[in-house]
């Protein structure tokens, strides 16, 4: 499984207008375009964000990245023009450990 994780950094008075966005509008687009079996959406400060898309395998990456991406990031990107500070950075499972109780 291949993690395509990005971090968020979100100025203090588009918290509430980005998390709303995310949530109702642009995770489910990701998902949307079939090449991903999850996402999760973190928070560990105040305007500091993580999501992270658990795409099939890295053709079904690599398929977002080419042909879905630019789409989607022009649609955030006219949402918030300003005040978003995006990293992205692509994971490779290396090993999976399930609980033993799962």
């Amino acid at each position: 499984m291949i993690t395509y994780e990005i971090t968020a950094q979100v100025r203090a008075d588009l918290i509430a207008a980005y998390e709303s966005y995310m949530r109702d509008r642009h995770i489910g687009d990701v998902l949307g375009t079939g090449l991903f079996a999850s996402a999760s959406f973190s928070k560990s400060a105040e305007g500091r964000y993580r999501i992270r898309y658990y795409a099939y395998d890295q053709a079904a990456l690599d398929d977002y990245l080419a042909n879905r991406a630019a789409d989607l990031r022009r649609h955030f990107n006219d949402h918030f023009p300003e005040g978003v500070e995006l990293t992205r950075e692509n994971w490779t499972v290396v090993q999976y450990w399930p609980a033993k109780n799962a």
